[in-house]
């Protein structure tokens, strides 16, 4: 069952729609479930708001995984970009190949999510509110904004799902704050492929960027129980991708 909102952001200055996704029998239960908060929330349920008319497939991915005991119910929460304020919001320092990523606003947008978004969920819906079963996540840009809300409000989340991060910008900004980090998530996935662009450069900077980010995590001693890195062979940096691997991150993540 979906259920959208409009929620005024004072720290964005706008309103801004999210979608609240429950499995069957959520509203009529005692129980309090997991929760995962995904950027990006056109791509994630319905083909016609969804770039290129593909989704991840959340709903589909979800009751399968379900109905075959490999993860428990699980409410999605998905955060709608900001069009043109995409790049602004979901970044914390500008992308130099990316002329509308200039003055970004990525702490605001943490604000938004965490101090805003999440109370506004958890006040309506039976959400566990523990860090163990709250868990953030986005691709390409959005996995740039997950990966900082972990690492601007460590703690809070206790799951986090990345995909196809764009961790050049800044510079490598990301992996410097990783390197930094005293405190992870309890379980990290991380996915990319080898064709995300149709560069051979840029390709083989994403995938180096994402074994320096695996390489800064398992320094942290984050063993194979709390951490997956999954490189798909020619996976492109598309919704299709994405979506394609999201039932073994999600079955990592909160299996």
């Amino acid at each position: 069952m979906l259920h959208t909102h409009s929620i005024p952001s004072v720290a964005l200055g706008v309103t801004r729609r999210i979608t609240v996704w429950l499995p069957r029998g959520v509203r009529a239960s005692a129980r309090h479930f997991p929760v995962l908060y995904l950027h990006d929330g056109q791509n994630l349920f319905d083909p016609g708001r969804a770039f290129g008319g593909v989704t991840w497939g959340v709903r589909e991915t979800v009751m399968r995984l379900v109905r075959h005991n490999l993860i428990p119910p699980l409410i999605v929460v998905g955060i709608d970009h900001g069009a043109q304020r995409r790049a602004r919001e979901l970044l914390p320092v500008e992308d130099d190949r990316n002329r509308d990523s200039r003055h970004p606003i990525g702490r605001a947008y943490v604000e938004f999510v965490t101090r805003e978004v999440m109370p506004f969920v958890a006040k309506r819906y039976p959400v566990d509110r523990r860090a163990s079963n709250t868990g953030v996540g986005g691709s390409s840009y959005g996995g740039v904004a997950a990966l900082f809300a972990v690492l601007e409000r460590p703690g809070v989340f206790g799951r986090l799902l990345i995909e196809s991060p764009s961790l050049y910008v800044g510079d490598g900004y990301l992996l410097r704050r990783a390197r930094r980090a005293e405190r992870w998530p309890g379980r990290v996935y991380v996915g990319v492929g080898t064709a995300e662009t149709s560069r051979a450069d840029w390709n083989e900077e994403t995938l180096d960027n994402v074994r320096k980010l695996d390489a800064i995590l398992r320094r942290a001693r984050l063993g194979p129980r709390r951490l997956l890195t999954k490189i798909e062979d020619a996976g492109t940096h598309s919704e299709g991708a994405w979506a394609g691997r999201l039932p073994e991150a999600l079955a990592f993540l909160f299996g």
